[in-house]
């Protein structure tokens, strides 16, 4: 098969409600109440089935509230808590933060040590370098092969950073967090923690390529379609089950051109440099930030040691595209796609995970 462009994500638009056909309530169910949010340079959808307007409509201001505070505190390029943590990094100091900066940063240097160091938020001046530390678009040129050298030479990693209680320091100066690769899935775990607190139960929030799910549509499970890659339309449906996040990475949406080359945003922390064989990876998974992680791990790890990638972080549930239009999943994943109009766009390779021990880091 002919290479194609990728266009491959998760959208509003994808979620899709079923209705109950044929039946007659004799009581008006409450009409779905949903808002859209900013969060990281995208737009987050939450809708709420089966409350009052009054009710959801507080529990998506409580929600915004908080995305709102990580908007700020997460943000490496903006004055905030993220901010002034990487100048102590470089300067050799500990700082304290906010517990939930400190939980999140210590499932961030676990997922770090699971992916074999492939999704590591502490190559943040990599990121800088390559411009991807903005929430628009890069331009200019791609840094020079000296620039990328030094920026690895040091190997920054999550697993330079020690967490006691909400102290945070790092044994490399190098460390610079950036939580991009994770931080739309871990912002969604807390929304929905956020929901349950105000009495929500049934509910989807959507953000960039993220998709999170809470109880059902009705008498029916929230329903995600994905889009063709590489023409308009559907490939497949999948319906979510409660608790459940579907999360995508891939080199579509985030990138810089320059001299007739595009450059994907997911760079590879052993390289400096972007993913190139990688059209998208899927990863469905129990929270946001593992599926989330995972998909960028992945990503990087590429076509040939995904799997044992993805058995490492104990996610079972994968779909990957390759450039070449190659599509791979695994059996579990594949048994969950419904594929619109009987059949994918190309032949679905069925990959078995490898029965890999979870890495032991300090």
């Amino acid at each position: 098969m002919k290479a194609r462009g990728a266009l491959f994500r998760l959208s509003i638009a994808a979620v899709t409600v079923l209705a109950l056909a044929g039946t007659v309530h004799a009581l008006r169910p409450e009409p779905d109440v949903s808002q859209s949010l900013y969060l990281f340079g995208t737009l987050v959808e939450v809708e709420i089935h089966g409350v009052d307007e009054a009710k959801a409509k507080a529990a998506i201001a409580r929600v915004d509230q908080h995305l709102q505070h990580i908007h700020k505190d997460w943000h490496a390029w903006r004055p905030g808590t993220l901010e002034r943590l990487n100048a102590a990094f470089a300067a050799g100091e500990s700082i304290s933060v906010d517990p939930t900066l400190a939980k999140v940063l210590e499932r961030g240097r676990d997922l770090t040590c699971a992916s074999d160091g492939l999704f590591d938020p502490a190559i943040g001046a990599l990121i800088e370098a390559w411009g991807f530390h903005a929430d628009t678009l890069p331009e200019g040129d791609p840094p020079s092969e000296g620039t990328i050298a030094a920026l690895i030479a040091p190997h920054p990693t999550m697993l330079d950073v020690t967490i006691d209680g909400t102290t945070i320091r790092a044994a490399n100066p190098a460390v610079q967090l950036d939580l991009g690769a994770y931080a739309k899935g871990a912002a969604l775990d807390l929304a929905e923690e956020d929901l349950r607190a105000a009495g929500i139960t049934d509910a989807v929030l959507n953000a960039g390529g993220g998709v999170q799910v809470m109880g059902h549509h009705g008498a029916r499970p929230w329903r995600v379609a994905i889009r063709d890659p590489f023409a308009w339309g559907v490939v497949a449906a999948l319906e979510l089950a409660p608790g459940e996040a579907l999360h995508t990475s891939g080199n579509y949406e985030r990138y810089l051109e320059a001299g007739g080359l595009r450059f994907s945003h997911i760079l590879d922390p052993r390289t400096g440099r972007p993913v190139t064989d990688i059209v998208s990876v899927s990863v469905l998974a129990e929270n946001g930030a593992l599926a989330d992680a995972a998909a960028t791990a992945l990503s990087v790890a590429g076509a040939q040691d995904w799997p044992r990638i993805a058995a490492q972080m104990g996610v079972e549930n994968v779909l990957m595209i390759t450039g070449q239009g190659e599509i791979f999943a695994t059996p579990s994943m594949r048994a969950r796609l419904d594929p619109v109009g009987g059949d994918f766009p190309a032949p679905v390779t069925l990959v078995d995970l490898p029965a890999s021990p979870r890495p032991r880091c300090n």
